[in-house]
């Protein structure tokens, strides 16, 4: 399996800008190697459904197909999850998050919970 050269681009942290984060589900980044470890890093949010989207649901329900505006919704609750990880992060001084998790899990009826966690890290080069 070869690598794109934007996932090549996006492991190599001498390219990043200032405040840019590198998150993988992987335990290490090749090239680089981990100098300290910070520790647990999180970010969730909840969110509930609206009646004007389960109308729209129960509508698209009768004919079949993707419901949109849940994946929207669900869509911009995984990377609100994800920011609030990275602020943690970076409020730690790391420069990446390793072994990325998202969970989702019912809070009540009609509402759930977004968590994104890994572990914060500090990464330098392999020289």
């Amino acid at each position: 399996m070869t690598s794109t050269p934007a996932v090549l681009h996006a492991a190599d942290l001498a390219h990043r800008k200032a405040g840019e984060m590198l998150v993988t589900t992987t335990e290490s980044v090749p090239g680089f190697r981990v100098v300290r470890v910070l520790g647990l890093v999180r970010g969730n949010t909840v969110r509930t459904r609206n009646v004007g989207q389960d109308f729209l649901a129960g509508l698209r329900n009768l004919v079949g197909g993707e419901v949109t505006q849940y994946t929207a919704m669900l869509s911009q609750s995984r990377e609100q999850a994800l920011d609030r990880m990275r602020a943690e992060a970076l409020a730690l001084g790391a420069n990446a998050i390793i072994a990325m998790r998202l969970t989702t899990s019912t809070v009540m009826a009609g509402a759930a919970e977004i968590l994104a966690y890994g572990t914060g890290v500090i990464l330098a080069p392999v020289e």
